[in-house]
């Protein structure tokens, strides 16, 4: 066993991947502070594909140099759209056709592992403030809530964490 090199991994090139065909989820991270965080979800949402990425509120936004260092360049790939209200873009997108998913622990939240995109849908997920988590006012127009399952003593994971897990998910359960 050997460790691949990167002419190995064949990857896209910003180019190349913008002409792709994505996965139909976008991300809305609201209020996210941490550019760090931002530039994380970037990279992820680089990694699996995704249609694009809505920087909300006080989310930091390309170009950063803080951004730059955790995205390492997925901010050329991914298409992102800034909105300075949140429910703008979530309104917008609804008026798309998308489903909207707020990721948060709420009472009639649905866990990730029973969560079913369904074929063919379009999703976008909603990803709050660091210590804050999503709005309420977004759970009430999101058309359902995910949660991920933890079993420790903590009850939150790192947003660029949270986006990881479920977007592996999600990308499993519609490829």
């Amino acid at each position: 066993m050997k460790k691949l090199s990167m002419s190995d991994l064949n990857r896209l090139s910003p180019e190349d991947f913008k002409s792709s065909q994505k996965i139909p989820v976008v991300i809305i991270l609201d209020d996210v502070r941490s550019a760090y965080n931002v530039g994380s979800i970037f990279r992820t949402a680089d990694a699996f594909r995704i249609t694009g990425i809505f920087l909300c509120g006080i989310s930091a936004r390309p170009p950063h140099k803080d951004i730059s260092k955790t995205a390492l360049g997925a901010t050329e790939s991914v298409d992102w759209k800034y909105y300075q209200d949140v429910k703008e873009a979530v309104m917008k997108l609804k008026e798309e056709g998308f489903l909207i998913y707020a990721i948060e622990q709420a009472d009639e939240s649905i866990n990730l592992i029973d969560f079913r995109p369904g074929k063919g849908n379009k999703i976008a997920l909603i990803f709050g403030h660091e210590v804050l988590g999503v709005k309420e006012e977004l759970l009430k127009i999101a058309d359902g809530c995910i949660e991920i399952p933890q079993f420790g003593t903590k009850h939150s994971f790192n947003v660029a964490i949270s986006a990881g897990i479920v977007l592996w998910d999600i990308s499993c359960k519609i490829l």
